[in-house]
């Protein structure tokens, strides 16, 4: 049975027994306002994200968590749409590492990173912060051998 453990100045302070990822990232928040562990995304809602501006920090951050940054519904593991399956297919063939967001995770930033990155679909790829595209964009990317050089040129 898998276990994760949460460690403080080397210490166990909190653990959860079996796959649970919503008590993971439950357990996960007070110890960090965003992370990337094992490429996945977290960053909290803080109490009141009430302003446009606020919402606007929390998505650039999450843009910036790695170097390449995919915005998926479910996870590479787990995609749960085709769309998400094959785009984490194009990246994974080229031998890009990236970190992931599961967008299903959290209705704002959902909503919000439509807007901010003014592209109304997903999934979406950020190299550095800055928009790629979605799924036919770096499908074409890759078929022309450009995607590569794309993330380099960006990184």
């Amino acid at each position: 049975m898998p276990t994760v453990l949460f460690l403080k100045s080397g210490e166990v302070a909190e653990s959860v027994k079996g796959s649970n990822p919503p008590e993971v990232v439950k357990k996960l928040a007070p110890f960090s306002q965003s992370a990337v562990t094992s490429g996945v995304a977290q960053a909290p809602a803080p109490k009141s994200e009430s302003s446009k501006e606020q919402l606007h920090a929390r998505l650039a951050a999450l843009t910036n968590q790695a170097p390449v940054m995919a915005f998926i519904k479910g996870s590479p593991d787990a995609p749960q749409c085709g769309f998400s399956a094959k785009f984490c297919k194009i990246l994974t063939d080229n031998n890009i590492e990236f970190g992931h967001f599961n967008i299903l995770s959290d209705e704002s930033v959902r909503n919000g990173l439509k807007e901010y990155s003014n592209w109304p679909t997903y999934p979406q790829l950020y190299v550095k912060g800055k928009l790629v595209g979605g799924v036919d964009i770096v499908k074409q990317l890759a078929e022309s051998g450009d995607l590569l050089d794309s993330i380099n040129d960006n990184n």
